[in-house]
């Protein structure tokens, strides 16, 4: 006997091909998480993961097993509706697996309940007549069940709202039933309405009483998310109903109405609209998961980090109200857009299935749970992209939970029931115009998806990256090694040590912690490591392609590259020694090429222990972070006496006698030499000693406008470009006069870096050079590879002969000078010195500035320095 198969239909043909597509693209998921530990270590040595076949196993039994009873029990449905529900519900499933083994056991057992629940809805044929007839009674059925939950609420994670009704560790949300159950009692009321009844009240007040008795249950148990979503079901549903455009602006002014009212008496509502609107104001406090969502999806940027390579987790409850985030994250706007491609699909085809049922309950069923799926994810995706304010939903067959995974399923079992009966001669007319709004506001909310997703993936991503508050920053710096950074001679200032999955850094040289500053998932970037962490990090200095290769094939970075200081490790320590115990800062510098030699900044922090005293140092009134050399505002005073007498001297000026009395006086301040009591006959010797008087004579002779000139030529009114963070230009404050300008209440300001460029134009001739502190990094292809010097400005009509000669001293071999700045609330010693022009050996130029009136000891470490940094 021979048995006779049914031909295969070209629906059944196509909706297994696109369900193999599925599986594929699931297995191949699969497999590169089973070896992210492999691709994150560098290692076939690292452990497996193999739970997340339990789930795939489950999923290809389910979706095998649908495909094969959907052909049977509804020859006619849809070949595109099982392959989108399998590939939502698959993504969903491994993501979560990836994200918690223990939730992917629960998950994968929800989707094997989920799909016999599909399965049971083919088997009824009178399943939509039933949900017809007794409409009244599922959702008065639906309300109870979830008012239930004020008297045997809980939450299944312990502490939280309670919103689920529990039973043998099962856990059911009858809210998300209710959605549904609220869907078919509006198509069946409705359906059975029209058109027998064409009074707009008599039509909607019935199901507006239940509509609100449902939302006051909602809005007493604060599930907002569900309620906001309520309101518009039941908006969208009516409107679908009577086609009536005004009824969508009366709805957009309650839904505004509603926003305001729950906005000033809710406090959940506040908070979340708070950090929608402004989430950066509270970084690491309420804004905290949509700040971390954003630098998620900022991370995965076009292509993803990888599945498991990622750092999802960071997120709290990834796995539920921000799964999207995860699937950013490592699959990129790749995979968000096919994502984006899928619910569009979706749309378009629900929205079809139901233009094309046979009846009008099932045409408004069909329209409900495509806005339903559709609408609800858009409304969630737009939260975790801060489109909308986060709602707390569930991304529909994404996201964790039993009752959600089990309400999607039913739904799209009975639009796959829907789509099996074709539209006929005895069906009632179809208005399509309101079928196309909904349709075109659903898609509109699509692509408003996609431009958001772009922006923050694409345009702000690098910023979104660097923010201090990314800790997936130092996570992949934990396995991948970061570049050393050395001195001028090689010798390593800060290394990375340990193995894959532990690398850390060492800070070889603590006390020039203002200098390489410090890497801390915690307290994030300074210094070098900040200026320079494109490199140190692999992203510059790579070849694109082998950045491109990393991030693809290991969703990492490179290896980071090495990079030179012009800093000599000899003088640095020499000087972080010598200013020890004292506040204030040093600079070296070459006048040739504006090498930073030295630069040392006191007090100063260990940043090896940054985690555990990072927020002590912050309190610190001594300011031990605050880089003084760069970013100190330290009075000049007479400090100002080289540079006002090189201008004097250009201009071709006689020098007039030296005053008799080398002491200030202004407004009940007495103003002396630095080192006051010894005899002056000089010009030279008098400004070299600082002495206060000398700068008012030459300041008068000069006049204002000189005076600033010379400021101006010297850079002492204008902050330099420079990796390190620098104070802003000095304010120019001449209100009150020239005294007071050079050595009052509104003097000029500087910070040790900038006197130390003003003196290096004395030592160089007149050349003002831009300051450079990292001189070289090390290509993995070509070796150190040195960054261009910038161009040196000339001051014009510059002779500093006369001047050096002026100030040369007999202690060192070159010119110096000693001053002191500042008032009876607060005295800073300066030491300025350099070597002579055209100088045969290291040419430097050495700044102190100490925050106390001790000036032998500035110019006593300032001379020893000034040695140690011109031996050969």
């Amino acid at each position: 006997m021979r048995f006779l198969r049914k031909p295969v239909s070209k629906n059944e043909i196509l909706q297994r091909r696109l369900l193999i597509l599925v599986a594929a693209f699931l297995l191949a998921y699969n497999l590169a998480l089973t070896f992210s530990n492999a691709a994150r270590y560098h290692t076939w040595t690292a452990s497996l993961t193999w739970q997340n076949w339990i789930g795939f196993a489950t999923w290809l039994l389910s979706m095998i097993f649908l495909e094969g009873e959907s052909n049977r029990l509804l020859p006619d449905h849809n070949p595109y509706l099982l392959p989108i529900i399998g590939t939502l519900s698959g993504w969903g499933l491994v993501t979560i697996w990836r994200l918690d083994s223990t939730l992917g056991i629960r998950q994968t057992t929800w989707l094997a309940v989920s799909s016999a629940a599909m399965w049971v809805c083919f088997r009824f044929p009178n399943l939509l007549g039933l949900l017809r007839k007794y409409k009244y009674l599922w959702l008065t059925g639906g309300i109870l069940l979830t008012a239930l939950t004020f008297f045997f609420g809980t939450y299944p994670a312990g502490d939280g709202p309670r919103l689920w009704l529990g039973f043998a560790g099962i856990y059911l949300q009858p809210s998300e039933l209710l959605k549904l159950l609220l869907i078919i009692f509006l198509a069946a009321y409705l359906a059975d309405r029209i058109p027998v009844s064409f009074n707009f009240i008599q039509l909607i007040l019935p199901t507006f009483l239940l509509f609100l008795v449902a939302l006051f249950v909602l809005l007493a148990q604060r599930d907002l998310g569900t309620a906001s979503l309520f309101i518009v079901f039941y908006i969208i549903m009516v409107y679908l109903a009577v086609g009536k455009k005004r009824l969508l602006l009366l709805a957009g002014a309650f839904l505004g109405i509603a926003g305001v009212l729950g906005y000033k008496l809710i406090s959940i509502v506040q908070v979340r609209v708070d950090t929608w609107i402004n989430p950066w104001l509270d970084p690491s406090g309420t804004s905290y998961q949509i700040i971390q969502s954003l630098i998620g999806i900022a991370a995965g940027g076009v292509f993803g980090r990888g599945p498991g390579l990622g750092s999802p987790g960071i997120i709290p409850v990834a796995h539920s109200d921000f799964i999207f985030s995860a699937i950013a994250e490592e699959t990129g706007m790749a995979g968000t857009f096919a994502l984006y491609a899928l619910l569009a699909v979706l749309a378009v085809i629900g929205l079809r299935i139901a233009l094309n049922a046979n009846n009008q309950f099932k045409r408004f069923l069909a329209a409900g749970v495509t806005v339903y799926t559709v609408l609800q994810s858009i409304l969630i995706i737009g939260g975790n992209l801060r489109l909308f304010p986060l709602t707390g939903v569930t991304l529909p067959f994404i996201s964790y939970g039993g009752s959600s995974l089990l309400t999607s399923f039913i739904s799209a079992a009975l639009l796959l029931i829907i789509g099996q009966d074709v539209e006929n001669e005895n069906s009632q007319p179809v208005h399509n115009v309101p079928y196309q709004v909904v349709g075109s506001f659903l898609l509109a909310g699509i692509v408003a998806l996609s431009l958001t997703n772009g922006w923050w993936a694409f345009i702000r991503s690098t910023g979104l990256q660097a923010r201090a508050d990314n800790p997936r920053r130092s996570i992949g710096e934990r396995f991948v090694q970061r570049g050393s950074i050395v001195d001028r001679d090689n010798n390593p200032i800060v290394s990375t040590t340990g193995t894959p999955g532990d690398f850390h850094r060492s800070y070889l040289h603590p006390a020039m912690s203002t200098v390489t500053g410090y890497d801390d998932p915690l307290f994030g970037q300074a210094g070098v490591e900040a200026a320079m962490n494109d490199y140190l990090d692999g992203i510059k200095g790579n070849p694109s392609s082998t950045v491109w290769l990393a991030h693809f094939l290991y969703g990492q970075t490179p290896q980071g590259l090495d990079i030179r200081l012009s800093i000599g490790l000899p003088v640095q320590q020499l000087t972080d020694k010598l200013l020890t115990g004292h506040i204030g800062a040093i600079v070296v510098l070459n006048p040739d090429t504006g090498e930073i030699l030295t630069m040392s900044s006191q007090p100063t922090i260990d940043p090896n222990q940054i985690s555990e005293k990072g927020s002590e140092w912050l309190n610190d009134p001594t300011s031990p972070l605050l880089n003084r050399a760069t970013q100190a505002q330290y009075p000049v005073g007479s400090a100002l006496g080289p540079f006002l007498l090189t201008s004097y001297l250009e201009k071709g000026y006689s020098l007039p006698a030296l005053p008799s009395d080398l002491t200030s006086y202004l407004k009940g301040q007495t103003l002396s030499c630095a080192i006051p009591d010894q005899i002056i006959t000089s010009w030279g010797q008098a400004i070299a000693d600082g002495c206060p008087a000398t700068i008012l004579v030459l300041a008068n002779n000069l006049g204002t406008n000189a005076v600033l000139n010379s400021l101006s030529n010297f850079k002492l009114n204008d902050s330099p470009e420079f990796i390190l963070p620098v104070s802003p230009s000095s304010q120019m404050d001449l209100s009150k006069g020239l005294p007071s300008f050079l050595l009052g209440e509104s003097q000029v300001v500087s910070f040790p870096m900038q006197m130390a460029i003003a003196s290096a134009a004395i030592s160089n001739n007149g050349y003002v050079v831009s300051p450079r502190l990292v001189t070289a990094y090390r290509s993995l292809q070509y070796g150190w590879v040195t960054f261009a010097l910038s161009d040196k400005q000339k001051i014009s009509n510059f002779n500093s002969t006369t001047v050096v000669d002026d100030l040369a001293s007999t202690a060192i071999s070159g010119w110096e000078s000693l001053a002191i700045a500042g008032s009876n609330q607060g005295k800073v010693t300066w030491y300025l010195a350099g070597t002579m022009p055209n100088w045969h050996g290291n040419p430097v130029v050495v700044v102190v500035a100490l925050e106390e009136n001790n000036p032998l000891f500035a110019q006593q470490i300032g001379r020893s320095i000034f040695m140690q940094a011109t031996l050969p």
